[in-house]
C-alpha cells in the first residue's frame, strides 16, 4: 500500500497557506503606488532637466504658463525643440522674451498644450475613427490636427503651419511631452 500522507499534507499546507494569505492593505497598496508616482516628474521639473527645451523652459516661465505645468492636472505638451525655435527668425525670437509681449506670448505657448493626456497611440486611434484625421482643443481654444505622413504624426494649425512629433509619450506625473520640430502661432497673432 502507497503512502499518501506526505503529498496530503503538502497539499494541506498549501491549502492553508493560501486561505489564510491576506491582501495587501490599502495603506500598503497606496505606499505602492506613491513610491512608483513619485518616480515621475511633472512637466515642468522633466523641461527643466532637459537642455533640448531650455528655450521653451524660458518662455514657459516669461509667459508665466510655467505654474501650470507643475500642477497635477494632466496635460498633453507639443513641446518646440530649442532647434524649433532656432528655424525662426532672428526677429522673431527677440520679440518673444520681450517682457512687453508677455500676454501674446502666453498665447502661443497655450496653442501648444491640451487639457488631458494624449498618448500617441490614443492620437493614432482617434486618426483611425477619422479616417486618418483627428482635431484636438488646446487650452487657448485653437484646434490642432493630426494626421499621418509616412510613420510620422504631424500637427497642423489653423494657419496651415506643420510640426511633426520627433519625440513621442515622454510620460510625466502630470501628463505627456511630446517634442516637435516647430513652433505655432495663433491665428492673426501678427
Amino acid at each position: 500500500m502507497k503512502n499518501w500522507t506526505s503529498p496530503v499534507s503538502f497539499a494541506a499546507l498549501l491549502m492553508t497557506l493560501f486561505c489564510t494569505a491576506q491582501e495587501p492593505s490599502a495603506a500598503v497598496q497606496d505606499n505602492i503606488l506613491s513610491k512608483t508616482s513619485s518616480k515621475l516628474n511633472s512637466i515642468l521639473s522633466n523641461t527643466e532637466k532637459t537642455e533640448n527645451h531650455s528655450r521653451l523652459l524660458s518662455i514657459l516661465r516669461a509667459s508665466d504658463l510655467d505654474c501650470l505645468l507643475d500642477y497635477d492636472g494632466q496635460f498633453t505638451v507639443f513641446a518646440p525643440s530649442n532647434a524649433a525655435f532656432e528655424k525662426l527668425s532672428e526677429v522673431t525670437n527677440e520679440w518673444l522674451i520681450n517682457p512687453e509681449n508677455k500676454e501674446k506670448l502666453k498665447a502661443i505657448m497655450s496653442y501648444h498644450i491640451i487639457a488631458g493626456k494624449l498618448s500617441a497611440s490614443k492620437i493614432l486611434r482617434a486618426m483611425c475613427r477619422g479616417n486618418g484625421e483627428a482635431s484636438f482643443t488646446t487650452i487657448l481654444g485653437e484646434k490642432v490636427t493630426a494626421t499621418m505622413s509616412g510613420i510620422d504624426i504631424v500637427l497642423t494649425d489653423t494657419n496651415g503651419n506643420k510640426a511633426k512629433i520627433v519625440n513621442a509619450d515622454s510620460e510625466q506625473r502630470n501628463g505627456v511631452i511630446h517634442e516637435i520640430d516647430s513652433v505655432f502661432f495663433p491665428v492673426n497673432f501678427f
